[in-house]
């Protein structure tokens, strides 16, 4: 039985043009049921550690897959990856970097925190819905992914 306070997917993002076409995607492939949504990345960190307006979730409940921008206000991207895979907790949740950032310095620091994917946005609409369903279609369906432990 699915509990309905499980998150499939934490979608971090503050661009609300790219977050707006990642749901179309998500929706369109049929995997927008449960998300949760942060903004920034202070947001992303208090879901996922329970705490502040989260405080009432278990850390149990992980989501199966982050996705993660880079450049996010308050907490930037590659620091919420380095709090995410240097916390037992945290640390086999999937991370995936969803970013417009071509630059080889964080896509390099972003594979040494433990990403396990860096997807650079696609400019083309059409490849952008491709690119969100598949990566949705992996880790959600194909991927398997350890319980989190007390």
């Amino acid at each position: 039985m699915n509990n309905p306070n499980e998150v499939e997917i934490l979608l971090v993002e503050d661009n609300p043009e790219d977050l707006e076409l990642t749901m179309r995607a998500l929706r369109k492939a049929h995997l927008a049921n449960r998300i949760q949504i942060a903004r920034d990345g202070e947001e992303a960190l208090e879901f996922l550690f329970c705490e502040a307006a989260f405080s009432g979730r278990s850390i149990k409940n992980m989501p199966r897959v982050v996705l993660l921008d880079l450049k996010l206000p308050k907490i930037d991207g590659l620091e919420v990856l380095r709090r995410i895979k240097r916390d037992p907790r945290t640390r086999t949740v999937p991370v995936v970097v969803l970013t417009s950032s071509r630059e080889q310095n964080d896509m390099i620091e972003s594979y040494n925190l433990g990403v396990n994917s860096y997807i650079v946005k696609p400019v083309n609409f059409d490849h952008f819905l491709e690119a969100v369903q598949n990566l949705g279609m992996y880790w959600l369906l194909l991927n398997q992914h350890p319980e989190v432990g007390e």
